[in-house]
């Protein structure tokens, strides 16, 4: 039995809550019809504490409803008798009792906190209080090991609910439309099934994991399913489909609905969900009631609930230097066999991996290189994703993963201005990817001696415009279009133990494919500076200098 202050609270809130409901006989109606009292709560717009207080059931509202002085009384002490006994019991039925309970018609337990199936909850197909869900959630949450500054709940929810409020809102309104209050109160401004739950579970998390809900990236997901209602819905549904929708065309929904029941093995359920949300928001009322019952059969059965924990991708970016000519930008295999000593994708993300304690992670780089091409000069920028991190890296953290790389023995790869960045950089990354200017020594070997003439005449080429088609070397991954690109200068370097032999600096567009500037590419590039000179051009070696982009400066 609850203290006296409990039950004053109780008392209080139902006081508060009654200013929102209709009469009592509406109420009483849907609970008898199965509706669960935070149901009837949201339905008519209740606010408050009703949601997460945890002593509020069904058995208790009924007694507070059968009491007349108590319904609609706005001051005054509430009676808290009934035929001589307190209206409000607290003691725990027997589980026996509790699991021949129906659960609730709309919500299928969801806001009493009944689940089953569900290693959350030990306690199967049992109705919890909501204190005990939230605190399973916080140690679920503990348990991974998870670093949060704060967090956010996801709820996905199988589509027969909205059926099933559908049902009932049909039946209430067939019953009580004529009565002054169903315009006034029935779903006015309610709350849905996700944002009750969210009302009801978010400030005891809050308490249980110390910390505020907000947008952060840290999620708490429950995802409920209930495989019985919903393969009665799609049956419903396909019977329909088959018939009266299809021949009145409620609504090109159904059709997409149609198509997910035939190839239901080849999509996703959340595709699948959607399609049944669509065709059920296209179905007029009086196809609705041939279709489904009116009210909603009552349930046995609780949702089975998956919780899982998740933190949205976080980005650590900065730029890369690359000094070895057999490390790959990505890791690279052919026919099971690495290519190359090591890439600078492992090099670099394994490092971030390990301190972040994520499930995995992508490389992301503005453009590329060529295994045998170094990266120098300022670096290339780079973002590394990691999904799922368990622990957000600190500044001392990113301090100690720049040092454990540019300390390496073998110093193939080196990183700068590593920092943790925000998803913005993703944006801005990639324009530079394509917009941006790079530049290059090339060592060129031509097929003549050069000429002071040849040097003036490169160097006296600005902004020059080139047409490339796909190269030879990399047609059979990459689609045989013609680029644009821009050579926007370039200058020449002698080299003093050979006259055939120099240095080609020269800044481009993103996306120029420089070998081939060089050499042609059997014509497919034009001009190159083979066609400039008018002799045959090799590069035999060739570095980025600079990748000009004012991220990770």
């Amino acid at each position: 039995m609850a203290t006296s202050e409990e039950m004053e609270d109780v008392r209080e809130v139902l006081r508060l809550a009654a200013r929102s409901l209709p009469p009592s006989d509406a109420v009483l109606d849907l609970l008898d019809i199965g509706v669960c009292a935070r149901c009837i709560f949201r339905l008519f717009g209740v606010l408050g504490r009703a949601y997460s207080f945890p002593s509020i059931t069904d058995a208790v509202l009924k007694s507070f409803l059968e009491e007349p002085d108590n319904f609609h009384s706005n001051s005054g002490e509430i009676g808290c008798r009934a035929n001589g006994a307190t209206f409000v019991q607290f003691s725990n039925s027997s589980k026996e009792t509790r699991n021949v309970q129906p659960y609730c018609s709309i919500c299928l337990g969801i806001l009493q906190f009944a689940h089953q199936d569900q290693e959350l909850m030990k306690t199967s197909t049992n109705r919890v209080p909501v204190d005990d869900f939230t605190l399973a959630i916080a140690e679920l949450v503990k348990k991974e090991n998870y670093h949060i500054d704060g967090f956010s709940i996801e709820v996905s929810m199988p589509p027969v609910i909205v059926a099933n409020e559908r049902a009932v809102g049909l039946y209430m309104k067939k019953k009580y439309e004529s009565e002054e209050w169903f315009s006034a109160k029935f779903l006015r401004e309610h709350l849905s099934v996700k944002d009750a739950l969210r009302t009801s579970t978010t400030a005891l998390l809050e308490k249980h994991l110390g910390d505020v809900s907000d947008s952060n990236s840290f999620r708490i997901r429950l995802t409920y399913s209930h495989p019985e209602a919903s393969r009665r819905l799609q049956s419903s549904l396909a019977n329909d489909l088959s018939g009266k929708v299809m021949k009145n065309n409620v609504n090109k929904a159904n059709d997409s609905y149609e198509g997910i029941l035939r190839n239901s093995e080849q999509q996703t359920c959340n595709e699948s969900d959607a399609a049944i949300l669509r065709a059920l928001e296209g179905m007029q009322d009086h196809v609705f009631y041939e279709c489904f019952t009116v009210p909603p059969d009552k349930t046995f059965k609780p949702c089975h609930l998956t919780t899982t924990c998740y933190r949205m991708p976080i980005y650590v970016g900065g730029r890369y230097l690359k000094f070895s000519r057999n490390v790959s930008q990505t890791c690279w295999m052919v026919d099971d066999e690495r290519i190359g000593e090591a890439s600078v994708e492992e090099i670099v993300g394994k490092n971030i991996l390990s301190v972040c304690r994520g499930d995995n992670y992508k490389f992301h780089a503005a453009g590329r290189e060529d295994i045998d091409v170094r990266m120098l000069g300022s670096g290339r920028p780079f973002l590394i994703e990691i999904a799922n991190s368990r622990r957000i890296p600190s500044k001392v953290d990113i301090g100690l993963i720049s040092e454990k790389i540019n300390n390496n023995d073998q110093n193939h790869v080196r990183v700068r201005n590593l920092s943790l960045i925000g998803n913005e950089a993703w944006t801005l990354m990639r324009e530079g990817e394509a917009e941006k200017q790079k530049q290059y020594a090339a060592l060129v070997w031509i097929s003549r001696s050069l000429t002071d003439g040849d040097m003036q005449n490169i160097s006296s080429l600005k902004d020059l415009d080139i047409i490339q088609r796909t190269p030879i070397r990399v047609l059979h991954r990459r689609s045989p279009l013609e680029r644009k690109r821009i050579i926007h200068w370039m200058s020449i370097e002698k080299v003093s133990s050979s006259s055939q032999y120099f240095l080609l600096h020269l800044c481009t567009q993103a996306g120029t494919y420089i070998k081939e500037f060089v050499h042609g590419d059997l014509g497919r590039t034009h001009p190159s500076v083979g066609s400039i000179l008018g002799c045959r051009a090799e590069i035999l070696q060739l570095d980025v200098t600079d990748v000009k982009m004012d991220i990770f400066n």
